[in-house]
């Protein structure tokens, strides 16, 4: 390995240097057109773009991203450096007459139609600070008109969290459509919220975004730089699209829809603009490969419909598109480009799928097939199709996961040990840590990065704060995300090395973002995730029945703690212990933003009739704290 040059950090090693020069000989730097894509229709933005919330906090900030300039460094794979300059460009474009997108204020896309009287936006972004500095931008340059009309292309928090931020006083005026997919609300919440805690947590590598920004710490995430740190908003739909073909007019604006549950969301759709000859394929396509399995967390995509739809996309709507814009990146332009860019996509998702159980049903396993498939030169030299954002190796996992699941049916895999356990019989079997130690800096040197970190994984089991292996391991993973063209992969790497050095520590993010959406969930849902946090071993010696009442929302609930479960349904039979209370402190008390005696001398809650019930079963809730270490093992929990 090389020696320091930064506090913390190594610079590439020669064979990290050797891995990226092949990558640049092997890549289509010949095809440009993105590079005019990405700056066509410019109209203007604001400059520094930096975003601050109300206390003044910054939540947004292209500033320092400056560096992205010129020829790729050698700790960036040259594929994802071109990905972070194109996506630098930001601003308010002009799509084609009558439709503009707002580019570069968020992780994702916020399209504007001009309406008859107003505005119709599609994806109000993340968060409602990047939202309104948005909607600012359009009005001072195309005029101050409302916004007359809102579709939420689907159940990611990029895509509906900043629609407060373009309404007034945060709300959806009287009669003014909100228009999502079927299944919009149940998908974003559970998402969201049910394994809330742990997506958070695997949120925070996946975007890198507690990582220095520069060539050796966070450079992008691929579907664009990194997450914003605004507030997030639920505004609720007035109208579900549940069937391809539904055509829907909002402020004189007519939208086709074609509905894609399964594919990169459970439920999505695109968008065709007749009019307009426009086609918003959402992110059912994007400008690199997507995620069949995303890495902080979600259920598994389903390849085979995705390309599916995609395929319907062309037939339905290709003769009548000029321009595909999407939510995440730049248009394309020309009906041939639309066609050859969908299918594109179509033929990707297509492969994986097919190639993944081809192998699979000659008996390879996941980890197998991640090795052998190759996409074919027409597929891989696409820019488009690159792993800037899903990759190759785990999207094949993916697809074997979902048909088949996690056992690759090697009886030695069907009931493995613990981590730590494994990891100190390694440790004692290959002669103790200084013995690991040796083994792996010996595969350092050998450029066995992929092995020298499994080594350093066993060691880091048996002893979680040797400095060595610690220092090691950060090495290695630094290294690893250095040569990353998945920019996702890339910050798993480099947020692990840091946290093994100490640099920075993890942090939880689960009760601010998922309690501003909440208010969206029903009560039922809250109780689910009320279970979730249920103690079940202690529960199971603490049995107990209670009432629960919404004066808000005139509902009554029975909840039952039995066998160490909770169970709830609809009732109005009186309880012998009753919680009463409206339902924003039942989502306080479910989030564990407040405990049950703070809700109750607050005067936010009150039990009717015996309390011992109620208080028994919120003793038994565990909290999340939601900084967890993901190198190392965790304590037991019972």
């Amino acid at each position: 390995m090389t020696v320091r040059n930064a506090p913390g950090h190594r610079a590439a090693s020669p064979s990290t240097r050797a891995a990226h020069a092949a990558a640049t000989d092997a890549l289509p730097w010949e095809d440009e057109r993105d590079l005019a894509d990405a700056e066509r229709g410019f109209v203007a933005s604001l400059e520094p773009l930096t975003i601050r919330d109300e206390r003044g906090s910054v939540v947004w900030d292209l500033e320092p991203y400056e560096f992205v300039d010129g020829p790729a460094p050698d700790t960036v794979h040259p594929s994802l450096w071109r990905m972070a300059r194109l996506s630098r460009r930001h601003g308010l474009f002009r799509v084609t007459d009558g439709l503009y997108q707002v580019r570069g204020f968020d992780i994702s896309n916020m399209s504007v139609i001009e309406g008859e009287t107003g505005y119709v936006v599609i994806d109000p972004l993340t968060c409602v600070e990047t939202a309104a500095a948005a909607m600012d931008l359009v009005r001072r340059e195309l005029g101050d008109r409302p916004v007359t009309g809102l579709v939420y292309t689907h159940g990611h928090i990029d895509h509906f969290g900043g629609a407060a931020g373009v309404l007034p006083d945060g709300r959806a005026p009287e009669g003014m459509p909100v228009i999502a997919p079927v299944g919009f609300t149940e998908h974003a919440v559970s998402e969201h919220i049910h394994a809330g805690v742990a997506v958070s947590r695997r949120s925070q590598l996946m975007f890198g975004k507690p990582l220095s920004v520069g060539p050796r710490g966070q450079v992008t995430a691929g579907l664009g730089f990194t997450l914003p740190a605004g507030s997030i908003s639920l505004v609720e739909p007035t109208r579900l699209v549940g069937e391809t073909g539904t055509e829907v007019v909002v402020d004189g604006v007519r939208l086709v829809f074609q509905f894609t549950p399964g594919a990169e969301a459970p439920a999505e759709v695109n968008v065709h603009l007749p009019d307009l000859r426009a086609l918003c394929m959402a992110e059912t396509v994007s400008h690199h490969m997507h995620n069949l399995y995303t890495l902080r967390g979600a259920e598994v995509r389903d390849a085979l419909a995705w390309s599916t739809y995609l395929d319907e996309a062309i037939e339905l709507f290709a003769d009548r598109t000029d321009v595909m814009f999407i939510s995440h990146h730049w248009p394309v332009w020309g009906r041939e480009r639309v066609v050859e860019h969908i299918g594109m996509h179509r033929d990707l998702y297509r492969y994986l799928h097919d190639q993944t159980l081809r192998l699979a049903n000659h008996g390879h396993t996941p980890a197998e097939i991640a090795e052998l498939i190759e996409l074919p030169p027409q597929l891989d030299r696409y820019w488009a199709n690159r792993g800037n954002y899903g990759s190759l190796r785990h999207n094949a996992k993916a697809v074997y996961q979902r048909y088949i699941g996690w056992f690759d049916a090697n009886p030695a895999h069907l009931d493995p040990l613990p981590p730590a356990e494994s990891g100190s019989r390694y440790v004692a079997l290959l002669g103790g840590t200084e013995a690991v130690l040796g083994h792996a800096r010996a595969a350092v040197e050998a450029d066995e990065l992929r092995w020298a970190a499994e080594l350093l994984a066993h060691g880091l089991a048996a002893e979680p704060d040797h400095g060595q292996l610690r220092a090691l391991q950060a090495d290695v993973f630094e290294q690893l995300g250095y040569r990353a063209e998945s920019g996702p992969w890339r910050n798993f790497y480099l947020l692990a090395a840091a946290e093994l050095r100490g640099e920075v520590q993890p942090v939880s993010t689960f009760v601010r973002s998922n309690a501003e959406m909440a208010p969206g969930m029903t009560a039922s849902m809250l109780l689910d995730f009320l279970a979730i946090r249920l103690d079940g071993p202690r529960a199971a010696a603490a049995p107990s029945r209670w009432g629960l009442r919404l004066r808000d929302r005139e509902e009554s609930y029975v909840v039952e703690v039995d066998r160490g479960v909770l169970h709830h349904r609809r009732s109005t039979r009186p309880e012998d212990s009753t919680l009463v209370l409206d339902h924003p402190a039942l989502v306080r008390l479910v989030l564990g933003m407040s405990t049950l005696e703070e809700a109750v001398e607050q005067g936010l809650a009150h039990i009717e009739g015996d309390p011992s019930g109620v208080r028994s079963a919120f003793d038994q809730l565990d909290v999340f704290a939601g900084d967890f270490s993901v190198v190392t093992p965790h304590p037991a929990h019972r």
